[in-house]
């Protein structure tokens, strides 16, 4: 069934980012409401028998089931997709609810998988633990060199799988050197697209396929609700996905839908901001810590592969402190300011132990092949006047001899 957008496209498609974060998408009531409106109902009502049978053939427009279609949700990904320039959109409960999906509603068991090595901890169990048990093999690359991604190709490879900037390693992957290889060979690309956001980089402008996200993090952007999003072709979302969402329910709630909503309204200020003062900190940091990971900074080793497909490096990098966890622990303890927490993307600054947290399951060889030792450390850096958070750094690393 094709959805009724609500908005004039010949209007919309001029739209530059900043208004598309604010309007795009947004669909009045009778009441002329300037904020969208927040729809809590988990079902919908028809005029007729025949209207219900019409909507569940296809042939009338309309809501259904707040499974399939909700008008919050659906404001929610119309704006996400014309923020990408994406031709559609689906919301989804969690990002890893949309990193699943967008994955499983397409392969099936004798199917391979290419995916890079340094992904987010759960994503690397998808391609290491969940999709091997359905009969689907992978082939986990170091993603930086192309050549690998060229060696992994199978008759039987669907889909290319991979992050840039990578979760915590930083890791750049070369998006319009490995989607077109994707497409030369009839092969999707799925990029998770999280820490930088359609603001800082829209890989379908690169030739990737599919677009997923946590929009639980920089989307959202005060650390209140869990969502994800995929974004697409109409084709990909609407034909082969959406047969996938429609029968296992990783739903978005309207209440979630709204909230990202409004952080949606000012995710291009507050990442452009935080990716300021990540630069910032970063430089201090250069001189203290025995190595940092920030592509904005000419001492990342993809320095100018970052800048050519990023406007901006965004507010999470990593560092490493010299020693192991206890000092890593120690340094996390001495903090005041910034918080301890595994989540990112917030208008507060938070920092974590990687090797102990986010990507503990992966076991300590597989952490070391790509970067994860016991002395890194992961900050995602916030709203705050960053000259506090230098001195809360400086303190902390002060207190264990740095």
């Amino acid at each position: 069934m094709k959805r009724d957008t609500g908005q004039n496209r010949d209007v919309t498609k001029n739209w530059r980012p900043a208004t598309k974060a604010i309007r795009s998408g947004t669909r009045r009531t009778e009441f002329g409401e300037t904020s969208e409106a927040l729809f809590m109902t988990s079902g919908y009502t028809y005029d007729c028998a025949q209207d219900a049978a019409a909507r569940f053939n296809g042939e009338q427009t309309g809501m259904t089931y707040s499974r399939l279609q909700n008008p919050t949700v659906q404001m929610l990904e119309e704006r996400i997709a014309m923020m990408e320039g994406a031709e559609a959109c689906r919301a989804m409960a969690s990002g890893m609810a949309a990193m699943t999906a967008s994955l499983l509603c397409q392969l099936e068991a004798g199917d391979h998988v290419v995916a890079s090595r340094a992904l987010f901890g759960s994503c690397r169990w998808l391609t290491d633990s969940l999709l091997p048990k359905f009969g689907i093999e992978t082939t986990v690359i170091d993603g930086r060199e192309l050549d690998n991604w060229e060696r992994a190709i199978t008759p039987k490879t669907k889909v290319f799988f991979f992050e840039t900037p990578a979760n915590p390693t930083m890791d750049i992957i070369d998006l319009r050197a490995v989607c077109e290889l994707a497409r030369a060979k009839g092969i999707t690309s799925i990029v998770d697209n999280a820490f930088a956001t359609s603001v800082l980089q829209r890989p379908l402008e690169f030739g990737a396929d599919v677009i997923a996200y946590s929009a639980t993090k920089m989307m959202d952007g005060q650390g209140r609700v869990m969502a994800g999003a995929v974004c697409g072709s109409e084709e990909f979302i609407e034909t082969t996905l959406l047969s996938f969402t429609r029968n296992t329910g990783p739903t978005l709630s309207a209440f979630n839908a709204w909230v990202v909503l409004k952080g949606l309204e000012t995710l291009d200020l507050r990442i452009r901001k935080q990716s300021e003062s990540a630069l910032e900190i970063g430089r201090f940091l250069e001189q203290r810590v025995e190595k940092i990971l920030l592509p904005g900074l000419p001492s990342h080793p993809q320095h100018d592969l970052a800048m050519s497909q990023m406007e901006a490096a965004g507010p999470i990098f990593s560092l490493y402190v010299g020693g192991g966890r206890k000092e890593a622990h120690a340094f996390l303890n001495a903090l005041k300011v910034i918080d301890i927490s595994n989540n990112i993307g917030d208008t507060r600054s938070l920092m974590c132990h990687p090797s102990s947290t986010t990507h503990h399951g992966l076991g300590e060889e597989s952490r070391l092949e790509i970067g994860i030792s016991e002395d890194m450390l992961r900050i995602s850096v916030g709203l705050e006047d960053p000259a506090d958070l230098i001195e809360d750094l400086d303190q902390a690393l002060s207190s264990i001899g740095l």
